[in-house]
This record gives C-alpha cells, sequence and structure tokens, in this order.
C-alpha cells in the first residue's frame, strides 16, 4: 500500500527538511548537522539533491530528549543542570573538551588555547588584535571613570565602548562571534591604564596584559607563569558567571552583552575578587613573618582563610599546583611561596584545606610588585574567552532555555491592597 499523494509507503515516517528540523529543535541549521555528526540524528539525501531530510519521529524524540535533559530543569541533586562540551572536572582533575587543561596549558599559550575552544582547531603561534579606532574608543571611556574604580569596572566599561563602536553585534553567526570574540579579548587588554611607558601592544597576550598589572620589568619566567595562569583560568565549567553569560545568550543578548554579564557576577568577593584577599593576606603574612597570627585573625573573624579550599576538589586545586610548580622559578618569588606554604600548614592544623589557585596568583602579584586587584584582572581577562565559548555553544541551543521556574513561597492571593503609610509631619 502506497501514499496516494507522495507514492511513498504508507508505513514510511515523514521527511523533515533541514529548516523544518531546526526550527523543530529551535536550533540553528549547522546545530541540526551537528547532532548528525555526533550520531544523534540520521539523515537522508533529498532525491532532488537539494539538502538533506530527516525522519520527522527521530526528530521529534529527540526534541523531546532536550527539553527534558537540558532545558535548565533541577537536577537530582536539586541544582541547575546544564549539558556542556566544554568542561570536565572530575577526580580533582580538570578537561577542556575531553583533553587535560593543566597539560594544554603547559604547551600553549592563551591564545591558542583559546581559539581551539573556540574552533576545535590548534593554530600555532596565533595572536589577536582589536581595531586602533575600537581601541581609542574604549580607552577614551576608560579615562573619565574615577581614579578609585576597580578592574572589572574598567573592563565593563570597555566592553560597553566597543559594544557601541560596531554596529554589527547584533551578528550572532558562528563567524560574526569569532570575529569579536578575537578583538574583544585584547581590547579588554589593551584598555587597561598601563603602568610602564615601554607598554606593549603586540605579540602574545600575556606580554601585552604584564604591563598594565606592575610598574616591574618582566622577566621570562614571570611571562610564562602569567600566559599558564591564563590558559588555566579560560574556563571552570558552570561558575556563577559562565552561567549568567549562558543566561544572556539563551536570551540572545550579543557577545558584548554576554561578556560584560560575566563581568558583572565577577566581582563578588567569592568568585574572581577573591585572589585579591588572598594577596592582602599574604603581604600581612610577609608583614609578620609568620601565618600563625594571620590566620587565627581569619579564623576569630568567622572568615574563611583566603586562598584555601575548593568545593569541586578534595585535593590541591590543580591549577594551583601548575603554577606553585612554575613560581619556583621566578626570581623573587621565594618569600611569597615560603609565605604560602605557611598559610596552608598552619591551616591544616586546624582543617584539612589544600591551596587553591587564588592562593597562587597571590603569590604571583605579591612577588611581582602588582596591587591586590591584578589577580581580578587577570581573572577576567583569562576568563572571557570561555565565555564566549559557552555563548557559542548556548546559540546553538533552544533560546530562552535558561528559565527555572520560580517556587512561590509569599502570602497565597487573594490579599487586599496594601494601605498607604502614614507621612511624617517633616514630609508634609
Amino acid at each position: 500500500m502506497t501514499d496516494h499523494e507522495t507514492g511513498a509507503p504508507a508505513h514510511a515516517s515523514r521527511r523533515l527538511t533541514t529548516r523544518e528540523t531546526a526550527d523543530l529543535l529551535g536550533v540553528k541549521p549547522e546545530t541540526v548537522y551537528a547532532y548528525v555528526s555526533r550520531g544523534q540524528l540520521s539523515s537522508r539525501r533529498d532525491p532532488s539533491g537539494r539538502g538533506s531530510t530527516f525522519d520527522a519521529e527521530e526528530v521529534e524524540a529527540l526534541a523531546r530528549r532536550n527539553r527534558r535533559d537540558s532545558s535548565g530543569s533541577a537536577s537530582a541533586g536539586g541544582e541547575l543542570s546544564v549539558r556542556t562540551r566544554i568542561t570536565l572536572i572530575d577526580d580533582d582533575r580538570y578537561y577542556y573538551r575531553g583533553v587535560d587543561a593543566t597539560e594544554l596549558a603547559a604547551r600553549h599559550s592563551y591564545e591558542e588555547i583559546a581559539e581551539w575552544l573556540w574552533t576545535g582547531q590548534l593554530r600555532p603561534g596565533i595572536t589577536f588584535t582589536a581595531p586602533a579606532a575600537t581601541v581609542a574608543a574604549a580607552r577614551r571611556a576608560v579615562d573619565v571613570l574615577p581614579g578609585h574604580s576597580g578592574p572589572t569596572d574598567l573592563l565593563r566599561v570597555a566592553a560597553i565602548a566597543a559594544s557601541a563602536a560596531d554596529p554589527l553585534r547584533f551578528d550572532l553567526s558562528e563567524s560574526a562571534v569569532l570575529g569579536t570574540a578575537r578583538t574583544l579579548v585584547p581590547l579588554l587588554v589593551a584598555a587597561l591604564p598601563p603602568k610602564r611607558h615601554d607598554h606593549r601592544d603586540d605579540g602574545p597576550l600575556a606580554h601585552r596584559l604584564w604591563p598594565r598589572l606592575t610598574g616591574r620589568s618582566p622577566d621570562e619566567a614571570s611571562l610564562r607563569v602569567l600566559d599558564t595562569a591564563l590558559g588555566l583560568l579560560v574556563d571552570h565549567d558552570l561558575a556563577a558567571s559562565t552561567l549568567a553569560v549562558r543566561v544572556a545568550a539563551s536570551a540572545r543578548a550579543h557577545p558584548y552583552a554576554a561578556v560584560s554579564a560575566g563581568l558583572g557576577v565577577l566581582e563578588g568577593p567569592l568568585h574572581g575578587a577573591a585572589g585579591g584577599l588572598a594577596h592582602r593576606m599574604l603581604l600581612d603574612v610577609l608583614d609578620q613573618g609568620t601565618a600563625a597570627p594571620v590566620v587565627a585573625d581569619e579564623l576569630r573573624a568567622g572568615r574563611r582563610v583566603p586562598g584555601l579550599g575548593h568545593r569541586l576538589y578534595r585535593g590541591e586545586d590543580p591549577r594551583a599546583r601548575a603554577l606553585f610548580a612554575l613560581l619556583e622559578e621566578v626570581p623573587g618569588a621565594a618569600p611569597a611561596l615560603a609565605a604560602a606554604r605557611d598559610i596552608v600548614t598552619t591551616t591544616a592544623r586546624h582543617a584539612p584545606l589544600h591551596a587553591n589557585v587564588d592562593l597562587a596568583l597571590a603569590v604571583l602579584t605579591v612577588s611581582s610588585g602588582m596591587s591586590s586587584s591584578a589577580a581580578e584582572t587577570v581573572f577576567a581577562v583569562a576568563r572571557t574567552a570561555g565565555w564566549i565559548a559557552h555563548t557559542l555553544e548556548e546559540y546553538g541551543e533552544r533560546p530562552l532555555r535558561m528559565r527555572p521556574s520560580g517556587q512561590y513561597v509569599g502570602a497565597r492571593p487573594p490579599q487586599p491592597l496594601p494601605e498607604c503609610a502614614p507621612t511624617s509631619p517633616y514630609e508634609r
């Protein structure tokens, strides 16, 4: 028996075009072919030779799975769960697209890691540059900020200025977003006020960032630590700032806006600003000559000891381990390293906490004559590449999927209209 209109067997499933499939899944057409390459969909060449067709029942089943598994619903543990192919944290190690992140950062520059994370292609020697006119606009915007502005303030304003200078910022195609990424990261660095007259605006990003962090001349060992730190901090799964970026991207905010969302969250003391707390504590230890009174003050005040412990690692943060090994080669870093070890040893008498990346960054910033906010700058610049990777990934998903439902616990309606509060005689 055949279908009278198509001549196809009556039991055959309906076929969908690529566009129909993309619309049903809520993704871009190129994402449909990504599903095919991953074995999640099968395709058949259209007899007319114009593209591929897809089994409607198979597409609908995938759409149901996507809605169930990646709609931003709560996991079994009650936490927000989002599928991602970017970073895995497992057994005190972490991986970028399945590759050990510490090994990747040890062998490749920050720009090489960023490009590979975005495109899956490793391009040795790649560097990023920003248009001079856009850099000038960002610098003018940053220059008018108050002197007490923090690094995240400067970077947010620079990102907004770059956005305003880009009339094509709403083009969310992959090629356009990659073009934005390759200019936005170096622009953020170029917009920061230099602390040296002989600052660079070319070459590897770590070399350009250094004179924005300290007035001291760099040595090769220190530049290697900075470049490795940038690579290690590119991404760390769905940290709070990254989740904010994905929410923005889910609403189809352009890349500048998505990065701005991440920068806003990063400024919190429990996130990007944690390195500054570790920096100041390290200075206190160096000033007093021992960690015991400093750690005691933190514990007495009921505060967590900065630079120690991480909820995702039972042992030492692998990022800290990698940086501490490199810091051994940095001239002048020995006192700060010894102070950091003293902090870990002293605290271990009370709680089995290990060093995290904030303490390692503090050793770099203290021993290099940087300010306490330098670690936050390094963190923000590094993480921008990861935010772009998550933005690209989220653009391939169903729009507005990052929309959890609120659990209302307020007064049940109907409630009477509120009464106006009596005014003070001084307000009349």
